[in-house]
């Protein structure tokens, strides 16, 4: 993401000279169906972000002060890559203080895997960060962007009532009516609305006539203060098993010259074949150095290794039982620490640790 200096902002103040608007968004467009608008010749092209105020009349209605900062490029999600989620934590830490909280307008497809990047790049965040989009472009009249868009910039300032403190002090995905751990989305529907499911951990809210907050399943305001961490290593794979797989595509994979991690899509519980050719194109990539995080390839449910025979010799050869990550979040995680740079054994440490709600250990 090579951005400029300063990037232009669009200023959307609240209808009415006396108004004192109770909080203050960050709105980052990177790009995605939400900002997209159909030419003369029914081709979906990107608009120019400024006529959002001109599509979404009722944004001037919210009682906050709303801030867009559109890229001067916007980026097709199947384009997105690390350097770009370095950016974009980038521009929320030069933010931060400004702002109540922050709206990431971002493509369906990849989606899921910013938003867990951003959560582990975040640490110690204290703030709502709300990734959101729509399967439909704004300018239609039966999309979807107004209500993603509008509910998460509700999300994006929810304060406790008593405290007045952050409500939800995370990285999320608000769409349709769920609000889901940033880490445990996955796009689940590409022709429907309900484009985003959390198999493994409850919804963070519910959004209906109210906002139905699940307050136990969110995380715990910081007492530290926020660190942005500026490092990703993109030097990782992910290896999806499935029956017939052969050793000459196992080997081609893990022996991607410097190849340094490796999500291993396994079946069920974690089980993977017994072959000795195999094990032994593990045992070679361990070697070399590699590091495997086991990730089943179901849903719902989770990695245990060593409850079948079928998984017992990766635990022996010192695969990582991912539990119940996302395949999305497993490989931003590897990104993640292996960016850190820590000793071998500080890193596979790493790799089995609960960081930013990403698994549920026990």
């Amino acid at each position: 993401m090579n951005l400029p200096a300063t990037l232009p902002l669009i200023d959307i103040k609240p209808i009415g000279p006396d108004t004192r608007p109770a909080s203050s968004v960050l709105v980052i467009y990177t790009g995605g169906t939400v900002g997209m608008e159909y030419n003369k010749r029914g081709e979906l092209v990107p608009m120019k972000f400024e006529q959002i105020r001109k599509k979404m009349p009722e944004l001037r209605q919210l009682n906050m002060n709303l801030s867009v900062l559109s890229l001067p490029e916007p980026i097709d999600s199947s384009n997105v890559t690390a350097a770009d989620w370095l950016g974009l934590a980038a521009l929320i830490k030069e933010n931060y203080a400004h702002y109540d909280g922050f709206v990431v307008l971002h493509g369906t497809d990849t989606m899921a895997y910013s938003a867990a990047a951003l959560s582990y790049l975040l640490e110690n965040l204290g703030k709502t960060v709300v990734f959101t989009g729509s399967q439909v472009p704004v300018g239609r009249i039966r999309t979807d962007a107004r209500r993603n868009l509008i509910t998460a910039l509700d999300i994006a300032v929810a304060r406790h009532s008593t405290a007045g403190t952050v409500r939800v002090p995370e990285v999320c995905v608000f769409f349709n009516d769920l609000l889901i751990r940033g880490n445990r989305a996955k796009k689940v529907e590409s022709q429907q609305y309900n484009a985003f499911r959390s198999e493994n951990y409850p919804p963070l809210a519910r959004a209906g006539i109210e906002v139905e907050f699940n307050d136990p399943q969110m995380r715990h305001l910081p007492s530290a203060p926020l660190h942005v961490h500026q490092h990703l290593d993109d030097r990782v794979v992910i290896l999806k098993l499935f029956p017939g797989i052969t050793e000459q595509v196992v080997r081609a994979v893990l022996e991607v010259e410097g190849l340094r991690g490796c999500v291993l899509e396994t079946y069920g519980s974690g089980n993977a074949p017994t072959a000795p050719w195999f094990l032994n194109c593990l045992r070679d990539a361990q070697t070399r150095g590699v590091y495997i995080l086991n990730v089943s390839q179901c849903e719902e449910g989770r990695v245990i290794q060593g409850q079948y025979e079928t998984s017992s010799q990766l635990t022996d050869l010192g695969v990582i039982g991912g539990e119940d990550i996302t395949a999305e979040a497993a490989i931003t995680k590897l990104m993640f620490v292996l960016g850190l740079n820590r000793s071998p054994q500080e890193t596979a440490h790493l790799l089995t640790q609960d960081l930013r709600g990403e698994i549920s250990l026990g």
